[in-house]
């Protein structure tokens, strides 16, 4: 679990939806590397998101159709969407965590909360800048993963 401040002051994000981040962005070659590491974790599927602009990519759990508890889910009632990866303009992830843990990450400077959130679960992850924080996003977005989870039997 990552717990060291992200360098530098926060990107600037939108102010009205969709909630999105407009400076400080991934290059296009870092943003690829996190979309490809993303989509190669184990027991993931990618689709379309089912709350996000059209070039966001869903991150869904394979044999997870269902949330335990709608806070675990970006779109609760539908398909298990805990995480949604924004596209190459934007950069940024969002995803659901443990309040606390989310709460955490916001102070270290990583996250906001979602603008839209339901349940304080509900965060934006600022897109990676360079190898390192790309490493700390993905670790991130194993965590939300392993949240969504968390009910699993087994």
């Amino acid at each position: 679990m990552h717990d060291e401040p992200r360098p530098g002051g926060r990107p600037t994000t939108s102010d009205e939806g969709p909630h999105r981040q407009v400076d400080q962005q991934s290059s296009p070659a870092i943003w690829g590397e996190l979309v490809a590491r993303i989509f190669a974790l184990p027991g993931v599927v990618e689709g379309h998101s089912q709350v996000s602009p059209a070039s966001s990519r869903a991150v869904f759990l394979a044999g997870r159709p269902t949330e335990h508890t709608p806070e675990t889910s970006l779109a609760p009632g539908r398909r298990l969407e805990p995480v949604h990866l924004h596209g190459v303009d934007d950069t940024s992830t969002h995803l659901v965590l443990p309040a606390e843990r989310g709460r955490r990450l916001v102070e270290l400077g990583w996250a906001e909360p979602h603008q839209y959130g339901d349940f304080g679960t509900e965060f934006m992850i600022y897109g990676p800048r360079d190898a390192t924080e790309l490493d700390v996003v993905v670790s991130i977005v194993e965590e939300s993963l392993a949240y969504a989870r968390s009910g699993d039997s087994g």
